[in-house]
């Protein structure tokens, strides 16, 4: 008798799981992502034919995000108290990304130094076609990575552009103008301007939730185009930068990220899982942008201030790219190491110096990756021949869903310390939504 109870218990617990899995968005995007891969390899023309789905996908989330980030900032602004609380989370914010960007800079050259992905390839830099990175070389001549071109770059040409082109930075810009604004008008004006802004704000959250119900299509694509145009054997040859790549962004979120949650009473486990459609659907699409805006919101409803995730998660898509620091320094070592270009201790510190400066000037522009390794190539003074990037062209699309995904974990987490550090967080929320992430799947 207890063994049919036991049994029907767990065809109950079966069904339980099926029918929870095929109402999660979660669970389909892992479908779209596995059938991606089957028509890549099947049919690779029609593979690299279905990247239309990812490209109208993108360019929809384009379209909202910048909207949600200017409404999302101007309501957390107004709403605070006073502005001194937005210049302590500010300060705050900017603490900790230079401090834990650094330490993502370092960890890329330490683990490149360990693991050596590039010895062994014996690569001249004569077999390397200089004209395949002449852009990316042009691109960084052109004063990236100086703060000139960073705060020239913030400010708008016009006020529709930003929000076209999804440009954060300006975005950002636009909206703390915006904000500082309103704040100094009077209670009475500030509740009228702001009533209008939040409607429009829940507004465009609906939009959003009913455009991330085709987040498994944009997966199809993007895994069927990504098969069907590098294929698998693109990757045997640099199977191991990968690898190593992957060992030291997961060191960086469990490890680093771990550690500095820790000592917050943060479990990084619990905050991962919390957060896990998000980071599904950035690897699926390689595209941060895809869970920029649900992030802002699953976190908001977790518990943190909206002026909080409103200030410093976009400002950290700008300025806190832990995994794409990873990716630059990793690459400069990848480098010395294909070609034989011994690098010394003094070398590899001024790299670092380099990187701290030029990992920041490459924001909001196409191809930044390649334009900030091009730059930093360029300071070293010609140690590193720029036409060497090339090697890395191949991989790149396989590297980038690495970073995507590393830098949204890295900047849920900046939000997290910022907000406990600054006392803009409801804990007892929190941790309830730790241990009941279900309940938030759909924010």
């Amino acid at each position: 008798m207890s063994s049919c109870c036991t049994t029907s218990l767990k065809e109950e617990s079966r069904a339980h799981w099926l029918k929870r899995s095929v109402k999660s968005l979660a669970f389909w995007v892992v479908i779209g992502i596995l059938l991606g891969i089957v028509l890549g390899v099947v049919s690779p023309e029609l593979g690299i034919q279905s990247k239309i789905g990812i490209d109208w996908f993108i360019q929809a989330l384009k379209w909202l995000i910048g909207p949600i980030i200017f409404l999302t900032i101007i309501s957390g602004i107004v709403g605070l108290e006073n502005l001194r609380e937005v210049g302590s989370i500010g300060l705050k914010a900017f603490i900790y990304f230079e401090i834990v960007s650094t330490i993502a800079l370092a960890i890329g050259i330490i683990f490149g130094n360990l693991l050596e992905p590039g010895v062994g390839m014996n690569l001249s830099v004569e077999m390397m076609d200089a004209g395949s990175v002449e852009k990316f070389a042009n691109a960084a001549t052109q004063d990236v990575g100086s703060f000139k071109a960073i705060l020239i770059g913030a400010i708008p040409s016009d006020p529709l552009t930003p929000f076209l082109k999804a440009n954060t930075l300006q975005v950002l810009f636009m909206a703390l103008c915006t904000a500082f604004i309103i704040s100094f008008m009077g209670n009475k004006y500030k509740s009228r301007v702001l009533r209008p802004i939040e409607i429009a704000q829940n507004f465009f959250f609906k939009i959003l939730t009913v455009l991330m119900l085709f987040s498994p299509v944009a997966a199809f694509s993007a895994m069927a185009f990504l098969i069907g145009k590098f294929g698998f054997s693109s990757l045997v040859n640099m199977a191991w930068l990968l690898g190593v790549m992957a060992i030291t962004c997961l060191f960086f979120i469990f490890v680093v990220l771990g550690a500095i949650c820790y000592f917050a009473k943060v479990n990084i486990f619990k905050f991962m899982r919390f957060i896990g459609k998000e980071v599904l659907v950035v690897f699926a699409t390689s595209s941060s942008e895809t869970a920029l805006a649900p992030l802002m919101r699953k976190l908001e409803a977790a518990g943190i201030t909206r002026g909080t995730v409103g200030l410093v998660i976009p400002t950290g898509y700008s300025f806190n790219l832990d995994c794409t620091n990873i990716y630059l320094a990793l690459s400069v070592i990848f480098l010395s190491q294909a070609f034989n270009i011994p690098l010394t201790l003094e070398q590899e510190l001024s790299i670092l110096v380099i990187l701290m400066i030029t990992s920041k000037g490459a924001v909001g522009v196409t191809g930044s990756g390649f334009i900030v390794l091009a730059g930093t190539l360029s300071a070293l003074h010609g140690a590193i021949p720029v036409a060497c990037v090339a090697v890395l062209l191949g991989v790149d699309k396989f590297m980038s869903e690495m970073r995507a995904c590393g830098n949204l974990c890295g900047n849920a987490v900046a939000c997290l310390i910022v907000a406990i550090w600054d006392k803009q967080i409801d804990r007892e929320k929190f941790d309830y939504a730790m241990n009941h992430p279900e309940e938030f799947a759909h924010h």
